[in-house]
């Protein structure tokens, strides 16, 4: 019998994506980095910068290698790369396939430009962004990543309800 998978002893397991929230500087005001998707699933949507876990590379390798593809910057993973800010692995987080995410925080730095998967990549402020949540602005579970590192941030956010938005009840 022949393994499908190449060594994966017939298992089919989800896959890993790494997703990146870029802290970056304009004129002296921390911004956050935002993509909008280039292709399906979400098209046209906001997202963090990230993909798909590349064989050979760490969590941290891969989320790096997708912020210079995606973004063009280069970044500086926060704290320890063992200890992302989250991980995400709701079964319907991606309607292509059961896949787990996770988000790490990073410092960017270098000249912005869309690239790869992101149609367009834009700097938004702490309020901008806090903004757009609860509105269904953002693609795959990108907005639960946002809101657990805004809550870090500011203290006067909304309840987060259980369908991953502020304010809907």
């Amino acid at each position: 019998m022949s393994d499908p998978c190449g060594n994966c002893g017939g298992y089919n397991n989800p896959p890993t994506a790494t997703d990146i929230i870029i802290e970056h500087s304009a004129r002296g005001k921390s911004v956050i980095v935002l993509i909008t998707r280039r292709n399906p699933p979400h098209l046209d949507k906001y997202a963090l910068p990230g993909g798909f876990h590349e064989r050979g590379l760490t969590l941290a390798e891969n989320a790096i290698k997708e912020a210079k593809e995606e973004t063009g910057l280069d970044i500086i993973i926060e704290g320890d790369p063992e200890r992302p800010l989250c991980t995400h692995s709701n079964p319907s987080r991606d309607p292509r396939n059961h896949t787990i995410g996770v988000t790490y925080v990073a410092r960017g730095y270098g000249r912005l430009e869309a690239g790869d998967d992101a149609k367009t990549a834009a700097l938004y402020s702490i309020h901008e962004v806090s903004a757009m949540l609860g509105k269904d602005m953002f693609a795959f579970d990108h907005e639960k990543a946002l809101v657990k590192y805004l809550r870090h941030l500011m203290k006067d956010l909304p309840p987060f309800n259980e369908r991953g938005a502020y304010g809907r009840r």
